[in-house]
């Protein structure tokens, strides 16, 4: 369905983004990692409730929603899967950083998660987690790498990925339940979208 041009409403109780998503087809040049005790770690058979931590402590003021209405059995089946890795960016002992690559589809990885929480933002903690993310995504049979971002993330999250080496190639508009009004989000978060009840 193509939205016709000029303002479409959205039904009071929804929340609506643009999604964009970006893609590389081959390795980046390198970029250097910036200055920091930031470390990577991988974790095999991730345990729920450390996810689900790690992924509302990332993700939450963002309204990243889709894993936190998800069942245990359903989350279980993805992040335990054989060809999905989870990896956390550690500093100073704590997980502070998300990051989930899917290798299900033959010759392709998706950046399904990528993040740091809101302390790490903006000290080169994203770079040297994008880095890495990068460094295992091209290590295999791999001719694509791809990720999507929304107007809920960071401000800077498209222009990030751009200077990562990832191009824009297909933009949608993504509608779904305000996760706030659910419970799924408690209802102060991403005070940059309002809620429309």
């Amino acid at each position: 369905m193509i939205l016709p041009d000029g303002y479409s409403d959205i039904p009071a109780g929804k929340i609506a983004a643009v999604v964009t998503h970006l893609e590389m087809t081959a390795p980046p040049v390198g970029r250097d990692d910036p200055p920091g005790s930031w470390s990577l770690r991988k974790v095999d058979t991730p345990a729920l409730p450390w996810y689900r931590d790690l992924f509302r402590r990332v993700g939450e003021e963002w309204l990243w929603f889709s894993r936190p209405r998800m069942n245990d059995a359903a989350l279980a089946a993805i992040i335990h899967a054989p060809d999905v890795e989870v990896y956390a960016l550690t500093v100073n002992g704590r997980d502070e950083g998300l990051l989930e690559l899917d290798f299900r589809e033959p010759g392709q990885c998706e950046l399904v998660y990528f993040g740091v929480t809101a302390g790490l933002i903006g000290t080169g903690a994203a770079r040297f987690l994008m880095n890495r993310a990068l460094e295992r995504a091209w290590s295999g049979d791999v001719r694509r790498v791809w990720v999507h971002t929304c107007t809920f993330d960071h401000p800077s999250a498209v222009a990030f990925y751009q200077r990562s080496g990832f191009r824009p190639f297909r933009r949608q508009i993504e509608v779904a339940d305000d996760p706030r009004l659910d419970g799924t989000a408690p209802r102060d978060a991403a005070r940059h979208v309002p809620i429309i009840e």
